[in-house]
């Protein structure tokens, strides 16, 4: 199934939240959908899911107009934040109750609903677990049993919104993997609404940044983090150095050292225009070179096992720079850094 939204608008009274939203979901795509508290990424996730209709604009899958479709007639299911299981319900009655009375369930299914929902549960490997109620599993488990009933009933398209940002570190990044895995097996379309930038970049086929009801790119993982158009994409995905300086075609040169030139061949034109040079933490290294280097004062340092994170002051603009954790550089220290 493709999904298609088209100029859609949402308003609440005066306020608008969503300000003409175009986005297509091709069939079996991952897509996340990342930005800050409040820029309309749940209020669109609602309208995919039916329990908001849009103020404008159409809301197509397959090419039916679903503008006032209710949630129970489309062929979608949902994975709350919440797990939002019945707790009177043992975890195979979880995961057998939409073969029962979702709409688009296929006879296959309806006819044996018992292997359909053993292998949900063994694609969650959750299966020794299947007698138990929701009070007696973990967080993790009440979330591998929500994600194994939305697959269930085997719906066209699932809407995620933040499903992981309950359980602690270790757990979000193992359900990561699970999540990616079933996509893979299943190859259901999924739409995941996150605020961690971490898990769009590690997850999606295609990212979806929004601010203040508009979306700000569209691209994959690599497009968003090493190419964004605009300097809030930029610092939103990934945390960038915002430099001030000049641009000459592709070569810019900083205004805190006017005579260094670097080459960057793919950098938007939004930038070019602001005289702006975006930069990951990880593009600025130590050099001896006067040519290729601007001047820093070391003010901070953060071990993270794998790599060292510094904050660097260059006249007044704080840098972050990032380098493996071989290389040491103490607070205080002057050097020169440069891409």
């Amino acid at each position: 199934m493709i999904t298609e939204l088209k100029n859609i608008k949402k308003s609440f009274g005066s306020t608008d939240v969503l300000k003409g939203i175009d986005l297509t979901i091709e069939d079996g795509e991952f897509v996340a959908i990342v930005g800050p508290s409040g820029c309309g990424k749940t209020t669109l996730l609602k309208i995919l899911a039916g329990f908001e209709r849009p103020t404008s604009g159409e809301l197509l899958m397959d090419d039916a107009l679903m503008n006032r479709v209710p949630p129970e007639q489309r062929n979608i299911s949902l994975v709350f934040q919440s797990f939002a299981l019945w707790p009177h319900m043992k975890v195979k009655e979880q995961v057998a109750f939409p073969l029962k009375h979702h709409r688009f369930v296929s006879e296959a299914f309806k006819k044996q609903p018992d292997v359909r929902v053993e292998e949900m549960l063994s694609a969650m490997s959750m299966s020794h677990l299947a007698d138990r109620y929701p009070h007696e599993l973990s967080g993790g488990q009440k979330q591998r049993v929500a994600i194994a009933r939305a697959l269930s009933p085997a719906p066209a398209l699932i809407l995620m919104d933040e499903p992981l940002s309950s359980l602690d570190a270790k757990l979000r990044i193992e359900l990561r993997y699970e999540i990616q895995k079933i996509h893979r097996q299943f190859k259901k379309a999924i739409v995941y609404v996150t605020h961690d930038q971490g898990e769009a970049l590690a997850m999606a086929d295609k990212i979806v940044v929004m601010n203040a009801g508009k979306i700000e790119q569209i691209g994959t993982p690599q497009e968003i983090y090493y190419y964004p158009e605009t300097p809030f994409v930029a610092d939103f995905v990934g945390k960038a150095n915002l430099l001030e300086g000049t641009w000459d075609n592709d070569q810019f040169s900083p205004a805190l050292s006017p005579n260094v030139s670097w080459h960057f061949p793919k950098v938007s034109t939004s930038f070019k225009q602001a005289g702006l040079c975006p930069l990951r933490p990880e593009q600025l290294k130590p050099t001896a070179d006067n040519q290729h280097g601007i001047e820093v004062e070391i003010q901070n340092v953060q071990f993270q096992g794998r790599e060292m994170i510094y904050t660097a002051l260059a006249n007044e603009t704080q840098l972050t720079i990032v380098s493996d954790a071989d290389t040491r550089i103490q607070i205080g220290e002057r050097l020169l850094v440069g891409t």
